[in-house]
């Protein structure tokens, strides 16, 4: 191993359920204070990559490397170095909101450990005594990203961390998932939710159908396979109407300072292409369904 390589390797992971091939050849890396947003709709093989990546599920071929360690021959040691937070809730219920933590603790035989200043980091600070299985749905997952950060992982796996939660839930962690990578976090973000990928992501990868069909920062997908363009809202004898000018057309420029020079401007703004326009035109899939 060397201190170079990237935290999160994927090389040429296959793995299938059965006669079903779920991940056809996937590769990629995540660098140190990445956000790798990876995005899909549901069944296109995101959380089957990111249970070959933790070690739940051993490929079919290829490797999975987490800081240059094989997941699958050093298991016990990559999962020290890892936090996972996935959609599905398995907290102790019966347990205290801190209890959770501290139990969490005790298992990656930290000394010493103080749950509190990450309850204060997700906002549930005041609700520590408080059993489990009374929190809301959008308060368990903020809990579930506290035991997730328990042991400073270097790397942490995120699978649709903010997905049904209310505005205040999926705001703390998206916070959180931002300050992580500020630290030095290596972080791949599982979601099919465009806008939360193109918020929090340096760089996106889409999957469909057990493979990658892109990568690259949300830029540059946009300017590959969008195309730019100017609305605005005019106001004339005929009421309010809108004007698009494609800025890629010859005559953009005259288009628009003839409309700048027009009293009946009311409003302007630029378009770009959305990360779920430009996954239907390379698919012709939705990334929701």
């Amino acid at each position: 191993m060397t201190g170079m390589q990237p935290p999160i390797q994927a090389q040429d992971i296959r793995y299938a359920y059965g006669e079903l091939e779920a991940v056809k050849g996937i590769s990629f890396e995540v660098g140190p204070g990445e956000i790798l947003g990876f995005l899909g709709p549901n069944g296109a093989g995101k959380s089957t990559t990111i249970k070959v990546l933790t070690g739940q599920l051993s490929p079919c071929s290829g490797r999975a490397l987490i800081l240059g360690r094989s997941v699958h021959e050093h298991s016990a040691e990559v999962q020290a170095l890892i936090g996972v937070c996935f959609e599905e809730k398995n907290l102790y219920l019966n347990m205290s909101v801190k209890e959770n933590l501290d139990f969490f603790a005790r298992l990656f035989s930290l000394k010493h450990f103080d749950a509190m200043p990450l309850l204060r980091r997700v906002g549930l600070a005041d609700r520590a005594k408080d059993r489990a299985k009374n929190l809301s749905k959008g308060m368990k997952q903020r809990l579930m990203m506290a035991r997730a950060l328990v042991n400073s992982p270097s790397v942490l796996f995120l699978d649709e961390p903010t997905d049904g939660l209310d505005p205040i839930s999926s705001q703390a962690i998206r916070q959180v998932i931002r300050e992580e990578a500020a630290r030095g976090a290596a972080v791949l973000l599982t979601t099919h939710d465009m806008l939360e990928a193109d918020a929090l992501s340096q760089r996106v990868a889409f999957i469909n159908e057990g493979r990658i069909v892109a990568l690259d920062t949300p830029e540059s997908l946009k300017l590959a396979h969008g195309k730019r363009s100017v609305k605005m809202r005019m106001h004339g004898t005929q009421g309010v109407r809108e004007v698009v000018v494609a800025l890629d057309e010859a005559d953009a420029g005259d288009k628009l300072r003839a409309a700048v020079a027009d009293e009946g401007l009311m409003t302007i703004h630029t378009e770009e292409a959305t990360l779920e326009a430009i996954f239907i035109k390379l698919t012709g899939r939705r990334l929701e369904g």
